[in-house]
């Protein structure tokens, strides 16, 4: 169950800040409610992840690299924003890392 919530929290994460980048800064106010509401549930969705008992360093390790990677994947598709190879590169080291910390506390 904590796998969904945390995945649920990233999928809206990523959202809400995909609607911020939208909103041009604040200046498209409509876009504005998608980015506060969205928070407030992922956080609300992160913090159900911890209670359910995965580890604050794996669920956060899990949330920033899923979290980088979609929002650059998504920010090229809709907003037309760059996504380099060495981008890649660095999008890969992270998701490397992460394996890393999940590997390491599976091992406790």
């Amino acid at each position: 169950m904590m796998w969904w919530l945390l995945s649920g929290a990233i999928v809206v994460e990523v959202a809400a800040t995909l609607a911020l980048r939208a909103s041009e800064g604040g200046r498209k106010k409509a876009w504005l409610v998608p980015v506060v509401a969205g928070y407030v549930v992922a956080f609300a969705l992160l913090s159900a992840t911890l209670s359910e008992g995965m580890a604050v360093g794996v669920a956060y390790g899990v949330w920033a690299a899923c979290g980088v990677a979609l929002t650059a994947v998504a920010g090229r598709l809709l907003f037309r924003e760059p996504l380099t190879w060495i981008m890649a590169l660095g999008i890969a080291t992270i998701v490397g890392g992460v394996l890393l910390i999940e590997t390491g506390s599976a091992a406790h």
